[in-house]
Formats: C-alpha cells, structure tokens, sequence
C-alpha cells in the first residue's frame, strides 16, 4: 500500500481509497489539488486496483483531433463531456492512419504517416510509415515512448488481443504494401514476428475483434484473414462477403455503414438496421462503439456548387442498436476539432 498520511482524518488509509474511488475519473485532477497525499493517491496504481474492487471504472471512448494537430481528447458519455488530454509528443506533424488500442488501462498509438504534405513535393512531411509506438498511462497523464514496431506502417489492421496488440499488414515506406505481422507484449515492451498474412494486396487494411478472433480486412476485398488467438499458428482465409465500409463491433456483432444504411452482418448474411442517410456527404468520419452503442464521429462535408471550402465536423451521433427498435441520438459535440482517428477504452484497468 501506497504511504499516505491519513487522507480523509478518521478513516484508515485502506478505506479512505475507496472512497476517492467512488469519484467519477474528470474530477480528479481537482482532487490533486487537495494535498500532495491526495496527489499521490490519485497517481497510485491503488487507487485505480480500488476503482476495480468497488465497480467505478468508466468505459472513455479516445478521440485524435486532428486540428490542433496530435491532440488527443476522451470523451465521458455519462456526463458528456469531453477530457483534452497532453499532446501526443511525436515530432510527426499531424499523424493520421496509426493504429490505436487500449490495452492495460493505457491508450497506446502506434504507427502512422503524416497528413501535413509538403508543398513542393507532396510527401507526407518526409514520412509515408513510421514505426513508433507511444502509450498514454492516465494515472498520471503522461504520455511515453515505447519499443518501436519491427517494421514501419500506416492505414494497417491494429486490434488487443487477450492482453497483447497484434499489427498486420498495410503500407510502408515508399508507400509499399507488406504482409507482415508482428505482437507487442506491453508488459514487457517487446516485439516479437507472427506468421505473416497469406495475401497482401496494394491497399489499406483495418482489423477486427469478434469472437475472440482477429479478422484483418483488406479495402476492395471480399476475403477476410483470420487469427484464430496469440497463439495460433497461421490465418485462415474465409470469404464471408462483407460490406465495404466503416465497420464497428458490438456484443461481437458486425455492424457496417454503407450505401446510406447500417447493415448487421451475420456470418454471410447481413441485414438493414436503419438509415444513415445523412452521412452519405461526410468524408473520413469515424465509426467505433462505446458501451453498447454505435458512435459516428466528425468527419468532413466536401465542396459543391453552393460551399465551396471544405467544411470540418465536429459532430457526435450516437446508434442505440440493441433493443427493440433501433434509434438515433445526437450527443455533445468534440470541443477540439475534427476527429482523425479514435477508439473506445476501458479507464483504470491497469
């Protein structure tokens, strides 16, 4: 146990901790203002074991904004209410296309390329794929390098599997397509090679949990890779037919934006959910789920004859699919911009 001198008078240490872990996670920097003690216990792995005990960790969905560029925010959908988080520290000026997980109650990023192209050349700031890999610990709100990837990457499948991060495929430098797959231990901070996928055709690629099974999608493909679990020994290839589209998993269901609706894919069958008409304008936005909802997040509304900027969106809607009849809701916008790229993750479990 952490040494504290006696954080609430009158009440031993050990349950002075839980009680301060009954309190919602957006509070706490106010609470370190109460005393170093408190200090220290806010910033104490304790404290977030305690947040455990008791039930109070909160389920944050992490958001990159990508003006201003490299920010980070959480987003607290009980309160909605949206946390800016420190910069992510990467010299790379607006990284776009990395991979993101949460993995140990840390929010790790990893990869990618740079959005900021240069004038004269048209190179992403000199950096098509980089290897770096960042994690973000909000015990004490610092963000810290970590071993680098085997291979430098961007637009590839990222996803946690049972406690280790699994990358595959995607570009690399000089805008390279590679088949290569590798697993980061975060306990360790080791990389170590996987079997590699078994095509690699010339485009981007995202990844999926479903089932405990990590499915790598390739753009403009039909077929599916699969890996079965951290110690399978290859990936199976299957051909379910999935829509192409922004994709997001609940309760291991497979939902699909595409052609202006939201599909469940079942297996080989899909089906309509609802409408999602009025995104059909909107370039790039991000789709994930949060809880048991789907979240549709920012985006941008391209030219046409009447605006012609490009207009950036700072929208959230949120799809309750489960129930009885599905249902639209919008929530509170972000506070920092468009999003470039985002997930959801489950605060303090370290």
């Amino acid at each position: 146990m952490l040494s504290m001198s006696e954080l609430i008078e009158g009440l031993p240490d050990a349950v002075a901790i839980r009680c301060i872990a009954r309190v919602p996670f957006y509070l706490f920097p106010k609470l370190e203002l109460v005393s170093r003690s408190w200090r220290a216990a806010i910033r104490s792995t304790e404290l977030y074991k305690a947040r455990q005990e008791v039930g109070s960790t909160e389920e944050l969905l992490c958001v990159c904004a990508f003006e201003p560029e490299n920010s980070w925010q959480l987003y607290d959908a009980l309160r909605e209410l949206w946390i800016t988080i420190p910069v992510l520290p990467s010299k790379i000026k607006n990284l776009a296309h990395f991979g993101a997980v949460s993995v140990s109650g840390k929010l790790f990023v990893l990869g990618g390329s740079s959005d900021a192209v240069d004038p004269l050349t048209g190179d992403q700031d000199g950096s098509f794929a980089t290897s770096e890999v960042w994690s973000y610990d909000p015990v004490i709100r610092r963000w810290a390098r970590r071993s680098s990837m085997l291979v430098p990457r961007a637009m590839f499948a990222c996803c946690a599997l049972n406690g280790k991060i699994v990358v595959a495929g995607g570009l690399t430098t000089c805008r390279k397509s590679i088949s290569r797959a590798e697993m980061y231990d975060p306990e360790k901070d080791v990389w170590f090679p996987i079997p590699d996928l078994h095509r690699t055709p010339d485009s981007a690629c995202t990844g999926l949990v479903i089932g405990g099974k990590l499915h790598v999608l390739h753009r403009g493909l039909s077929t599916v890779q699969v890996l079965e679990g951290v110690a399978a020994s290859g990936w199976k290839v299957e051909d379910y037919g999935w829509l192409q589209g922004p994709m997001a998993v609940v309760q291991d269901a497979l939902y699909v934006m595409s052609h202006g609706l939201i599909f469940k894919q079942e297996g080989k069958a899909k089906k309509v959910v609802v409408s999602a008409s009025e995104f059909r304008k909107r370039i790039g936005l991000a789709l994930t789920k949060l809880g048991d909802d789907i979240y549709v997040i920012g985006g941008v509304i391209g030219p046409d004859g009447w605006n012609r900027e490009i207009q950036p969106l700072s929208d959230v809607d949120v799809l309750t699919v489960l129930g009885e009849r599905p249902a639209w809701h919008r929530a509170a916008p972000m506070t920092r911009g468009s999003p470039s790229s985002l997930l959801s993750r489950g605060e303090g479990n370290n």
